[in-house]
């Protein structure tokens, strides 16, 4: 059972900060590492490190920066349809505080450069069981990867961040929606703090399942129809957020090629495995590296 990813990948550039930065600010960091990151490259190593069979469709530089992001992606054995590019390797600058937080800026570099599907990407959307998709790569090579799955029984999943405004017609490709609250506002239209069944029942008039993520409150999910269901969140001493909502995104996946179909009770199950992957993740440094693996998932579900 298969996964395939089609997305971004950056060097993050992380520095541990006391506070955040206010406009206009200097503050001197505490510490700096580089990690790969990027949330087609988190989310590939997340279903890999889950147990998934992944392949991973993405752009890179011509540069040192893109032979790390391809030599790190290999050995989490992921299957790579590279794409080498006259366009600097993406990369990210992050901030991170004492409590966790962080704030995050993107230079997409040879991520805008992945256009035009071909035809051994077509093929391999089509062959997949499961396709994951997000929006750090040109929105118009996302609808046409929905549309590569044409009458395949490849399930998509869309996680839709960063937030903007989506083609009317991509959702009624789209078998499951992934977002945090505020992207789920966004989508919906409504505002911020509006409660997850109100959201949920407009995101499911799309036809497709979704699921919110809370952070450490957990998760709530939905299909059209049918009353949601909420999934609690673990209490965890938190280190790093970054890349938590990546690793759910992969988990879930992982998760989904494992269960029957898209019945509430199997994104139920993907949803809780989800969850308990994120949580590990916030207590370590780093998107990748803090992205668990499928035993140290299950030894921290049997914990509980």
């Amino acid at each position: 059972m298969s996964v395939l990813v089609l997305g971004s990948a950056n060097l993050d550039l992380v520095y541990e900060v006391e506070r955040l930065p206010a406009p206009g600010e200097t503050v001197l960091a505490r510490g700096f590492t580089a990690f790969p990151g990027g949330k087609g490259n988190n989310q590939a190593i997340a279903a890999a490190r889950a147990g998934a069979d992944v392949r991973f469709i993405v752009a890179l530089g011509r540069d040192g920066n893109g032979d790390r992001l391809a030599a790190e992606a290999r050995a989490a054995g992921i299957g790579l349809l590279d794409r080498r590019v006259d366009a600097p390797t993406g990369t990210a600058i992050v901030f991170v505080d004492r409590h966790a937080e962080n704030s995050i800026v993107v230079d997409s570099g040879a991520n805008g450069r992945l256009t035009s599907l071909t035809d051994a990407e077509t093929a391999a959307i089509a062959a997949a069981d499961v396709l994951v998709l997000q929006l750090e790569t040109p929105l118009a090579t996302v609808a046409e990867a929905v549309r590569a799955t044409g009458a395949s029984t490849t399930r998509v999943v869309l996680n839709a961040a960063p937030s903007g405004p989506l083609p009317p017609d991509l959702l009624g490709g789209v078998d499951v929606l992934v977002v945090n609250e505020r992207e789920a506002a966004d989508l919906a239209g409504l505002p911020v703090g509006t409660d997850e069944r109100s959201l949920l029942a407009v995101l499911t008039g799309h036809g497709c399942a979704a699921v919110i993520t809370l952070g450490g409150e957990g998760a709530v999910v939905g299909v059209p129809g049918e009353e949601p269901a909420k999934i609690p969140g673990f209490h965890v001493d938190a280190v790093d957020t970054t890349g938590a909502g990546d690793t759910f995104v992969g988990a879930f996946a992982a998760a989904l090629v494992r269960g029957a179909d898209d019945s509430l009770e199997s994104l139920v199950d993907a949803t809780g495995f989800a969850v308990a992957a994120a949580a590990i993740s916030v207590r370590c440094k780093g998107a990748v590296p803090s992205i668990p693996t499928l035993e140290e998932v299950l030894a921290f579900l049997g914990e509980r």
